[in-house]
């Protein structure tokens, strides 16, 4: 029975003299994964505190038509929070991944070896794409809401229109939070790829330096 050992050079690589830091999208992670935070945590009490106001209209036996509008009003607002947390928990994992590939580049840097770098791998693209799809469903999703509260509440869309529109896009919300999990997935798996390939890449530092 024979045995194979991987190598870093068996995964894409790129090879340089110095760490190529961050790349696009882990920039992009670094910087905007706390305000997506913060955009989710003002979204989803501001949904409850809209929610409350729904029910207080409904048992103070306000016009149907309001009440229809506060419903959609507060779905668009409580979906806009699940696009926040969801694009925070994206760009944290791009932040993760970056800083795995900017640390790794500087220990193979202070070694004195040459720095390989993983190309970004098909999960991550996947994730990318996934990420955006999800997003741009989502919100979109929720200014529909907003606009059919609007039409409502000028009275240029019925009320049978108003629970029409809140069926099919709740189809498309959860079309969309579905796509979001997916990619989430990918750019867990992407760690997981990540990690393998640093390991292997220490074990052999290790190997030449002793």
């Amino acid at each position: 029975m024979t045995s194979s050992t991987t190598t870093s050079s068996d995964f894409a690589i790129d090879v340089s003299t110095k760490g190529l830091g961050y790349n696009r999208p882990q920039q992009m992670g670094r910087k905007l994964w706390a305000p997506m935070w913060v955009m989710s945590i003002m979204a989803f009490p501001t949904a409850l505190i809209l929610g409350i106001v729904r029910a207080n209209a409904i048992s103070g036996g306000e016009s149907e038509p309001t009440i229809a509008a506060l419903g959609h009003v507060t779905t668009g607002v409580m979906f806009i929070g699940f696009t926040a947390v969801f694009t925070a928990v994206s760009f944290a994992i791009a932040r993760i991944l970056g800083e795995f590939r900017k640390g790794g580049g500087e220990v193979q840097e202070l070694v004195g070896s040459e720095v390989r770098t993983l190309k970004m791998p098909p999960t991550a693209k996947i994730f990318i794409l996934g990420m955006a799809m999800g997003m741009m469903t989502l919100l979109i999703a929720s200014i529909i809401h907003l606009v059919v509260a609007a039409q409502v509440s000028s009275g240029s869309l019925s009320l049978a229109g108003a629970e029409t529109a809140a069926i099919n896009l709740e189809a498309v919300r959860r079309l969309g939070v579905a796509v979001y999990l997916v990619a989430i997935t990918f750019g867990l798996a992407t760690i997981v790829k990540v990690l393998r390939f640093q390991a292997i890449r220490i074990r052999e530092l290790v190997q030449v330096s002793s």
